[in-house]
């Protein structure tokens, strides 16, 4: 594995990104692109450090957020333009919205897999995914600990991958608690072609629940197996996210604004005894740990991570003979 990269190379990557994070402001003065310039070349030493870090380490988690996943297109919830600015979170994600209404939480949950399957993962999950094939081969690890639903990162090609607020392309049944993968486009068909439920009451489509999702097993009545609010995330999905953010040496936090929990606490978990911990975010970095055991890139990670990440997807080439 080959640990240096081309100091161009590099530079201009991070260049890229300093330009890219500041393209909204007016820079055409001269203090202004001095200041870029300066800032890059910050950066730069900082990446160096983390590299020295990433070069070190037998055990990477990685902690991802919505914030990767709207690089690809899907709808956050929080952001601006997110899901919870136009519908109200208790009539669709919550387990009593769901018994007084399943079929407009279906339609939701619907057409949330229908446009989650027409995207396709960024160069961050497949920096991510390339990264893990490189260390695994070494015979090291690097797991992701996701809340994003979406599947994106398992796409793109990542194997070790914990869902903690669940998946949309399982099922729970209501009556045998079966859990089981559906990755059809249409999950049953009165929801082909599902569209987002209109905010107007008056105007909702009513499906019958006889024609929504039924469990193959018990004829039961399907619910998506997500984490919905008001319910308590899987403890043997928290005792497997726990036992890896002990075993790590490196923390990636990527694409999260780190203030849901328990998901809020699983990067200070880790730098509380002193494990660096970088961060990748589009948001201004929380800054988790001390100076010394802390990275921050603010910018796009599709951008950042294949930078930052670049060591292990560089293969050593032989000189031509």
């Amino acid at each position: 594995m080959n640990l240096a990269i081309h100091s161009r190379t590099l530079s201009f990557h991070l260049s890229s990104i300093a330009g890219k994070i500041s393209s909204q402001a007016c820079c055409s003065s001269r203090n202004c692109r001095r200041t870029l310039s300066s800032g890059a070349s910050i950066l730069s030493r900082k990446m160096d450090r983390f590299h020295t870090e990433l070069g070190k380490s037998q055990h990477i988690v990685c902690l991802t957020g919505a914030g990767i996943s709207a690089e690809s297109g899907i709808p956050t919830f929080r952001g601006a333009g997110g899901f919870w600015g136009k519908y109200s979170a208790t009539e669709l994600a919550t387990l009593e919205a769901f018994q007084g209404n399943p079929s407009l939480v279906w339609q939701f949950y619907a057409y949330r897999r229908e446009t989650v399957l027409k995207a396709q993962p960024n160069p961050g999950h497949l920096a991510l995914s390339g990264a893990e094939r490189c260390l695994e081969k070494s015979g090291k690890k690097l797991t992701i600990v996701t809340q994003n639903i979406d599947g994106l990162h398992q796409r793109a090609g990542s194997q070790r991958v914990i869902e903690i607020h669940g998946s949309l392309f399982k099922t729970r049944c209501m009556v045998c608690e079966k859990v089981e993968q559906n990755m059809d486009v249409s999950i049953c068909p009165a929801l082909a072609g599902a569209r987002p439920p209109d905010p107007d009451e008056e105007n909702r489509i009513e499906i019958p629940e006889k024609d929504l999702p039924r469990c193959k097993h018990c004829s039961g009545l399907l619910r998506p197996h997500v984490v919905w609010f008001g319910e308590n995330l899987d403890a043997a999905v928290l005792d497997d996210v726990y036992r890896e953010l002990d075993a790590c040496d490196l923390c990636l936090v990527i694409g999260t604004s780190s203030l849901v929990y328990p998901a809020a606490m699983f990067a200070p978990h880790v730098a509380a005894r002193g494990t660096f911990v970088a961060e990748f975010n589009i948001e201004l970095p929380v800054g988790f740990g001390n100076s010394d055991t802390r990275f921050s890139v603010q910018g796009p990670s599709g951008v950042s991570l294949p930078v930052a990440l670049a060591p292990l997807l560089t293969e050593t080439k032989e000189p031509d003979t």
